[in-house]
């Protein structure tokens, strides 16, 4: 959860500084580079994420972190460097602030928060389930950890990849057809909007409709027909 909390995107990171995201991915590659030698510290620093654009796609991003910043705004001289510096500085104070304040409101375990309740409750069942009942509440509530959602996305990869063998070699548009798929399903069986709002009660369902998943006749029908169009235009 911190490491989420803790980290901006390369999609905020192009907005302050006034660049295009993909300018600013090929920034961040330049800069992985100049690591070689130093690859587990680039990693920690520029983590490898993906987000879904507004068509549904699937595409690369970064998480960075206060040091990652630290590291791209050197590629910046003058005002556009102090400016990134500022915003990047008041965002991870903002980021700060917000943890403290969480953390001195929420409980940091199940049996913390039972102790905390009964310091203000008598010690009855019908309490004692009351409290309980807020802090599985509050546990199933929490965003996931950035390990959990990259694991979520690689079954989706490689569910995509086992159905897409039945259709034969797949173009990208193919492939994001099948993505587009998968995706609208994990979301309209959780309610969120987008997979970064998936919470940690979803985690095992999510990973359950993954594993049985399989394209809608529509999906598939759309698939083929790209693959009769493909064949056709070889011919």
């Amino acid at each position: 959860m911190n490491v989420l909390e803790k980290t901006i995107t390369s999609l905020e990171v192009a907005e302050m500084v006034g660049r295009r995201h993909d300018q600013v991915l090929r920034d961040i590659t330049k800069i992985k580079e100049h690591l070689t030698d130093h690859k587990s510290v680039a990693s920690e620093l520029f983590i490898e994420s993906t987000y879904e654009d507004a068509s549904g796609r699937e595409l690369p991003c970064y998480l960075l972190t206060k040091r990652g910043c630290e590291l791209y705004s050197t590629r910046m001289t003058g005002a556009k460097g102090t400016q990134f510096a500022l915003a990047y500085i008041e965002r991870f104070n903002e980021m700060e602030t917000v943890i403290k304040e969480q953390s001195l409101k929420i409980p940091q375990s199940p049996q913390e928060a039972l102790r905390l309740m009964f310091q203000y409750q008598e010690n009855t069942s019908e309490k004692v389930e009351k409290v309980e009942e807020r802090v599985t509440d509050l546990e199933e509530n929490i965003v996931l950890s950035a390990g959990d959602y990259g694991y979520v996305t690689r079954r989706i990869n490689q569910r995509v990849a086992e159905v897409g063998r039945s259709f034969g070699k797949l173009t990208n548009k193919q492939r994001g057809e099948l993505h587009r798929d998968i995706n609208s399903g994990v979301k309209k069986i959780t309610g969120v909007s987008t997979r970064t709002q998936l919470r940690q009660k979803h985690f095992q369902t999510v990973l359950d409709y993954i594993t049985d998943w399989e394209p809608s006749t529509a999906t598939k029908t759309v698939v083929r027909q790209m693959s009769l169009e493909l064949g056709e235009d070889n011919e």
